[in-house]
């Protein structure tokens, strides 16, 4: 049934919306008619495009720019919903400029996706020791996870190829490829930064000398909100040639990672933005919407250098959480599941969907949207042929695609993250009491709080908040993930390759 639409939008076709705008920013959404789009959001992303005029202000102001500071390129995916600022599923194309907002505080926020050996049957019929396993690993101090400082600062200024390459790596579940993999299997496998100075508490937290490993209580974590480390199956294949040169076999098992920088983003933005109003020109007023730019002037460097290497650090550290949640998932399937079935799990791919990719004067931002690149962007890699690698999780309990790029221009070869929030947080947790009852039984969500536990009976408040927590992420909160990718497929921005569904989900 299609959804109402927003009388602001004009519909160019079954796919794409125009969304018009007083500063003449082309702007588009690729979704169908049957894609919710909720007013807040559209509000959301007219407001935010009225930093085109923040960037004029702000150059008439500044003396001796090299260019012109403009947006030009705004898209919008299918998942598409309102933010905090900036609406989730926002690509915006800048020049001579950098909107730390435009990417969110979760710097470098991704998925990974790794296929195992395994099918479906044999972890079904394992997953109540599989459940114990995982919460033992993840909640209960079964990690474990020891880095050296050296290794420490290596990600942190190398990402994964200096973590991989410096120090021992006594990790359960590292396999011999992992560090050619993170090559050619990641999107942004790292980011070189002159210095970890902006963390150097977390650095210097190991204890001993520099090469001696001690026990990180951090690295690893998956975080609150709809972050989560999963067990999949490949329930169906669309595209039957690029599944099986993936590795994508009907039954096959995978493990999809969600998650991103925990604190260290956090840090980077708000250190940004404190800058950012502290030097604000006193004869302009602070822009309406609330998002403030760094021109790329010699004014303004100082900041914006130790912006850019705090803004490094914490992407690349989101690099090496992914690495670890995924180690995890391996360690717990091959105590459970990989006896004698000489068990092993390969990267298919890692991308990033909060984050902003330079080339000279010119930035695309993405905040809760995925590079899709197609041939062209893909040229060189083992992805050349098909295109690039798309996951779109869908909500918990609900079926996820993998997906090729083709590098659409007018989403700056962008795809959506996930099918997208349809109930605010706020709404989702105050009901659902029995939609979530009905859900618990037919699905296993591991949690640190056991809910089948009888102890956790006697703590009727701990057990509330648990409850309030875990129906913000419910199924019933978000999109139907059929229509948004259809709209990817229909738009021309990506072609699904399989469907996979969910065993299991580890929530923080």
């Amino acid at each position: 049934m299609p959804a109402r639409q927003d009388h602001r939008l004009v519909r160019s076709d079954g796919h794409w919306l125009t969304l018009p705008n007083p500063h003449g920013v082309p702007a588009e959404i690729c979704a169908g008619p049957d894609v919710p789009l909720e007013p807040a959001a559209v509000t959301e992303a007219l407001d935010l495009l009225e930093t085109a005029r923040t960037l004029e202000r702000l150059a008439e102001e500044t003396p001796g720019l090299a260019g012109t500071p403009r947006i030009a390129r705004a898209a919008f995916t299918p998942d598409f919903h309102k933010g905090a600022g900036i609406p989730i599923g926002t690509v915006l194309d800048v020049e001579h400029a950098l909107l730390p907002q435009a990417v969110g505080n979760d710097v470098n926020c991704g998925m990974r996706l790794e296929v195992t050996t395994l099918d479906a049957d044999r972890v079904r019929d394992r997953l109540d020791a599989l459940e114990r396993r995982l919460r033992h690993l993840f909640f209960e101090g079964g990690r474990r996870i020891a880095l050296t400082p050296l290794q420490r600062e290596a990600l942190l200024r190398e990402g994964l190829p200096g973590l991989l390459t410096t120090g021992p790596a006594p990790w359960p579940g590292l396999r011999p490829g992992d560090a050619d993999d993170c090559v050619d299997r990641v999107h942004c496998a790292g980011l070189t930064v002159p210095t970890a100075e902006a963390f150097a508490d977390w650095v210097g937290s190991a204890a001993g000398s520099p090469d001696e490993p001690s026990h990180d209580g951090v690295i690893g974590g998956i975080g609150g909100g709809n972050h989560f480390a999963e067990l999949q199956y490949v329930a169906r294949t669309h595209d039957a040639a690029a599944a099986h040169a993936w590795g994508l076999a009907p039954g096959a098992v995978v493990v999809m990672v969600h998650s991103g920088s925990l604190s260290l983003g956090h840090q980077a933005n708000a250190t940004a933005l404190d800058r950012l109003r502290a030097r604000w020109p006193k004869s302009l007023a602070r822009p309406r919407n609330g998002v403030l730019p760094f021109l790329l002037d010699e004014r303004s460097e100082p900041d914006r250098r130790r912006y850019l290497e705090a803004f490094g650090n914490a992407a690349n550290f989101a690099l090496g959480n992914r690495f670890f949640l995924a180690l995890t998932m391996r360690a717990g399937l091959a105590a459970e599941c990989g006896e004698g079935a000489g068990f092993d799990a390969r990267l298919l791919y890692d991308a990033p969907h909060n984050l902003f990719w330079r080339d000279g004067d010119r930035a695309v931002h993405r905040k809760g949207a995925t590079p899709a690149g197609g041939h062209a962007e893909m040229a060189g890699g083992p992805f050349e042929m098909w295109g690039e690698p798309v996951i779109v999780p869908g909500s918990m309990g609900a079926s996820s695609f993998v997906l090729r790029g083709h590098g659409d221009p007018r989403t700056v070869a962008s795809a959506c993250h996930g099918a997208g929030r349809r109930v605010p947080r706020g709404a989702a947790a105050r009901g659902g009491d029995a939609e979530l009852d009905a859900f618990l039984r037919e699905f296993r969500v591991v949690t640190p709080l056991d809910h089948r536990d009888p102890r956790a009976a006697r703590r009727p408040d701990v057990m509330a908040a648990w409850r309030r927590d875990l129906k913000q992420e419910a199924p019933w909160a978000y999109k139907d993930i059929g229509p948004v990718v259809s709209g990817l497929r229909g738009g021309g921005v990506a072609t699904p390759v399989a469907e996979l569904r969910p065993l299991l989900t580890v929530k923080g």
